[in-house]
């Protein structure tokens, strides 16, 4: 029974129990489970419990219950199983009949060998039984197997007309899709073009099942292939989140060991100056007592002298003061060991809170699935127009970036003809936006948070950040002392923004001070003529777009040049204006006279060119929202790029079983 047990191992084995079918029930999606095993495992699902159906544990889909008011144990007590289920079910699973003994004798009380098989009736018969089935009219053509010798059963199964309960079904009708009898063929099929007998087909059937059950096969070893990938992932990923969760804590400790020595110093010295100034406060009442009975003692004296009546008494007294002998030496004491006046702790609490803002345990980076892959060929997603109501002028964004809320992506432009910031975003399926007026044309801008960003406005020398949550809202209002024009955030606690006059980049708090001005040389001549725009690198450094020298500088924040690119030739840069630094640590910067995109290494090698087959025009702001979006700002408005062309593999989410 070698066949018997294949079927069985492959084909009546609930993938859930991995037994044999017990009360088998099949879904909407062909898949076939245990009765039982369904239902554990719909409870299991809360999704499944709220649509009150019955959810496949392979394709996820939902099969809707007849009476989903009962229990959910008595959900799938009316879902079927397929009649091939139960055929093999009923030929080869457990408790399927007895072949070797008379079906009809033993329900006699006899015991009598069986000789043949009717795969009509499903029942074993005698010789004697054998003879009186084929005298019955109705199983007198009922396909009879012989069980002597080697062969047991041949199970082959004829399925009767529903309708035509004599006959078997055997016509296949093309034009309906409909398998039937003789009998249906001729009163409801006359008409039909191609009416065919199942067994001439069977070949084809059978060819067609096994190249789709290859293909199934092939899609089971791919997606093993995917789930073994994945939890290999899973394991290493659980290493290394133990690993950074121990690197955090050590960093940590380091640091707050480093403010404990430091703590522990002061709280030294504290107590040294304490009980050197309190040793002295002491010495100097212990010798003022002495002053005080020193004193006393000299009054007494001359006290007595006063009232003796010897003059010589009183004359004695008298030259002995005169003299000095009763000098203030207690008060000169005390004068000479009060050295220290008072102590006291200064705090530059400013300092001290800009210190802890600036304070980097270390940073958590994500790569994405589909990161920006800049050697892939661009496509064009989207264009988002940015005239929106109540704009006096054309659109003219300078500058672009992109905050994320929520998994949402906003799109934050600067509008310099209409002076104004708005942004653009999706709620409820439909495109929405916002703006936020300045007063006077902005420039530049960065993002500060997750949800803030600062932008340069011009004429009023100001930089103004704002929450994007995301309708945008004003925070707050910085005066600077220069007119900035590129900006870019370092860290939560200052920022780096380039000036025209003077041509410099200066180092800023959040409350327009300037901590540091760069203005580098190179060659006797300075670098800066109209550094434009900002950005900050993964490595901290400032990148500098300058259009005056056509140029882009890396600087460190302390003002050393790590790098200059100022190529002659087919590289050279003509208008650059925007400029951003990707997760990889590639450069992205847009030539605003040559209508295109540069794309260089991290140290400021030329890659190629990208993006000028499409024709942007004066193009401004790039960035790019950290997975594999480039936003770059123009007067056309804002292009959306993608640059992703891998293309993640899809589960057999479709796939359905014949």
């Amino acid at each position: 029974m070698a066949t018997s047990q294949k079927l069985t191992e492959h084909f009546l084995t609930c993938t859930i129990c991995t037994e044999v079918f017990d009360n088998p029930c099949t879904l909407v999606c062909n898949h076939t489970f245990c009765r039982k095993c369904i239902v554990i495992y719909t409870k299991t699902r809360p999704e499944a419990i709220s649509a009150k159906s019955l959810l496949c544990p392979l394709c996820n889909k939902m099969t809707k219950v007849s009476a989903p008011e009962r229990p959910v144990e008595e959900w799938a007590d009316d879902v079927k199983p397929i009649f091939v289920i139960q055929g093999l079910l009923d030929s080869f699973g457990p408790g399927s009949k007895d072949t070797t003994n008379c079906s009809y004798c033993r329900e006699e009380g006899e015991t009598t060998p069986a000789v043949v098989w009717c795969s009509v009736c499903d029942d074993a018969l005698c010789e004697r039984c054998a003879r009186i089935h084929r005298r019955n009219p109705s199983s007198r053509h009922h396909d009879v197997d012989d069980l002597s010798g080697e062969v047991k059963v041949k199970r082959k199964r004829k399925v009767m007309c529903r309708e035509h309960k004599e006959e078997c079904i055997e016509l296949l009708c093309e034009d309906c899709k409909l398998a039937t009898c003789h009998k249906c063929c001729t009163l409801y099929h006359r008409r039909c073009n191609s009416v065919v007998t199942i067994e001439s087909k069977i070949p084809a059937m059978k060819t067609k099942l096994t190249k789709t059950k290859e293909d199934f096969l092939k899609q089971r070893n791919r997606i093993e292939t995917l789930v073994q990938k994945q939890e290999l992932k899973v394991d290493e990923e659980t290493v290394r989140y133990s690993e950074i969760v121990s690197s955090i804590t050590t960093t940590s400790k380091k640091a707050t060991e480093k403010i404990k020595v430091k703590e522990r110093k002061l709280l030294k010295e504290l107590k040294e100056m304490s009980d050197k100034h309190i040793k002295q406060l002491k010495a100097d009442i212990k010798s003022g007592e002495m002053s005080v009975q020193m004193y006393q003692q000299q009054a007494e004296l001359i006290d007595q002298a006063l009232q003796s009546e010897c003059d010589m008494d009183v004359h004695e007294m008298y030259q002995g003061s005169e003299a000095g002998d009763v000098e203030a030496v207690g008060d000169a004491d005390v004068k000479e060991r009060g050295r220290i006046t008072k102590v006291t702790f200064t705090q530059d609490t400013d300092k001290l809170r800009r210190t802890l803002d600036d304070l980097q345990l270390g940073e958590i980076e994500v790569l994405y699935e589909g990161v920006l892959d800049l050697k892939a060929i661009p496509v064009l997603q989207d264009t988002i127009d940015d005239t929106v109501e109540g704009d006096r002028n054309v659109p003219f964004p300078i500058d672009v970036t992109v905050v994320v809320e929520n998994g949402t992506d906003t799109v934050v432009v600067e509008d310099c003809s209409n002076e104004s910031v708005k942004s653009f975003f999706t709620r409820n399926n439909q495109t929405r936006h916002s703006k936020l007026s300045l007063g006077d044309q902005p420039w530049s801008l960065t993002k500060l948070t997750h949800n803030q960003v600062a932008v340069t406005v011009l004429s009023i020398k100001q930089i103004v950040t704002v929450e994007v949550n995301p309708d945008l809202v004003l925070l707050s209002t910085i005066t600077t002392s220069k007119q900035y024009f590129g900006i870019t955030s370092l860290t939560p606690s200052t920022l780096a923004a380039s000036s025209r006059s003077p041509p410099c980049v200066d180092i800023l708090d959040m409350t327009g001070n300037v901590l540091r001005s760069i203005s580098p040389r190179h060659y006797g001549s300075k670098i800066f003529q109209y550094p434009n725009f900002l950005c900050t690198t993964r490595t901290g450094n400032i990148l500098v777009s300058d259009c005056g020298t056509e140029c882009v500088v890396c600087l460190t924040p302390e003002g050393d040049v790590v790098f200059t690119y100022s190529p002659t030739g087919d590289t050279t840069l003509k208008g650059p204006l925007g400029i951003t630094s990707t997760s990889t640590g590639d450069i992205l910067v847009t030539d605003y006279s040559l209508n295109r995109v540069i794309h260089l290494t991290e140290s400021g090698q030329f890659v190629r060119n990208i993006l000028r087959s499409y024709h942007i025009t004066m193009p401004g702001g790039i960035c790019v929202n950290g997975r594999d979006r480039v936003f770059i700002a123009s007067d056309q408005g804002v292009y959306v790029f993608s640059f992703d062309d891998s293309v993640w593999t899809r589960l057999a989410s479709s796939c359905t079983i014949l």
